[in-house]
């Protein structure tokens, strides 16, 4: 199941599944619940709601997942470029770097899509974005798994949550205006904020512990790679290092709020615990009971997930869905019809993406 770029099965199916949410999944429950009633569907609408300031839901863990699965490839690869030589180490530096301005470009994209378009004034640019901490969480995160050792990267991720913890109570306030997340993005956050809020919830403070949200996929990443062959270890371990960050993330929320906002460190051991039960199930699922039509559906997903979140911005799918799909819609009861334009909504993106994979093409910066 491993191929020569060392990508599992089932972490391409988990990207597919945590991008699928993003083409149009969340809009799914709301039509269901009001053709049936059921309160599973009410509750599952809530679930694809972020949390307004404190707390978690489902679709609060949708970033932070990909960035851990960016993380995942890094601990797979297990590369290492310590003791060589300058000219052996520049491709690899040149790369990295190529590929983070890419994300950041990118993201800038994406903020403006939606027919505004990127502004002429350089101050009325949002610089930050998802793509962008993305690509910074992963940057650094492979910077400290290149440059020092096993147990040095534990040691970095355990002291940049309780770094971050300290500055952040330190100013004793975690409200949205007087943070100190939001002082920072004041004084040093280039261009406007996210809605013009004090603070930009991809800003520059809180970017810092989505770093240890790539070294948990790391961390994870290089388990799977030691351990290949021996599904009850991999398992034994993806399940054991969720229960721990759970339990440490929920016991911490009681003097440290769970904030994706934020980011705080507890938010970060939620996260955390949360993907690695999620890459275990799908470990379960995928590559030890091998679900093929479950694992094909996402996996189409999951290979172009940059291209699947741009086409969010910059592809009207809503407006294709009902061009080809409206008459139908229209003779249907409302709910009924609210359904079938979210599912052409997710038929149409995969049919494209189907289209790239069938044909080998999988775009990445």
């Amino acid at each position: 199941m491993v191929s020569k770029k060392q990508r599992l099965a089932s972490v391409d199916a988990l990207r597919g599944f945590d991008m699928f949410w993003i083409i149009g999944g969340e809009a799914l429950f709301l039509p269901l619940f009001a053709l049936t009633g059921w309160s599973i569907f009410h509750f599952g609408h809530g679930q694809m709601q972020h949390t307004q300031w404190h707390g978690f839901s489902f679709y609060d863990l949708i970033f932070p997942l990909f960035i851990f699965l960016s993380g995942v490839t890094l601990g797979l690869a297990n590369k290492s470029l310590r003791g060589l030589p300058l000219a052996q180490r520049s491709p690899v530096y040149r790369k990295a770097i190529k590929r983070l301005l890419l994300l950041i470009l990118l993201g800038i994209v994406y903020n403006h899509g939606w027919g505004t378009g990127i502004p002429a004034d350089l101050g009325e640019i949002r610089y930050a974005s998802v793509l962008a901490r993305i690509g910074f969480a992963w940057f650094f995160a492979a910077m400290i798994v290149w440059h020092f050792g096993v147990r040095t990267q534990y040691g970095i991720a355990a002291g940049i949550l309780a770094a971050y913890w300290l500055l952040q109570a330190s100013a004793g306030d975690f409200t949205p205006n007087g943070s100190v997340n939001a002082w920072v993005d004041q004084h040093f956050l280039p261009g406007i904020t996210y809605q013009n809020r004090a603070y930009d919830p991809e800003g520059l403070l809180s970017t810092i512990p989505a770093v240890v949200n790539a070294l948990f996929g790391v961390f994870a990443g290089r388990w799977l790679a030691k351990h290949a062959g021996n599904h009850v270890a991999i398992l034994k371990g993806l399940f054991i290092g969720a229960a721990i960050c759970l339990v440490a993330g929920f016991l911490w929320h009681w003097v440290y709020p769970v904030n994706k906002e934020l980011w705080t460190s507890s938010f970060v051991l939620i996260t955390c615990g949360c993907c690695l039960l999620l890459l275990g199930i799908f470990y379960l699922v995928v590559d030890m009971w091998h679900w093929k039509t479950f694992t094909y559906f996402f996996s189409v997903i999951g290979c172009n997930a940059i291209l699947v979140y741009l086409g969010t911005s910059l592809v009207n799918w809503q407006y294709s869905s009902k061009s080809l799909f409206g008459g139908i819609a229209a003779a249907l009861s409302e709910p009924a019809g609210a359904l079938v334009i979210a599912v052409g909504v997710i038929l149409l993106q995969w049919l494209v993406l189907r289209f790239l994979y069938k044909r080998g093409i999988f775009i990445s910066p």
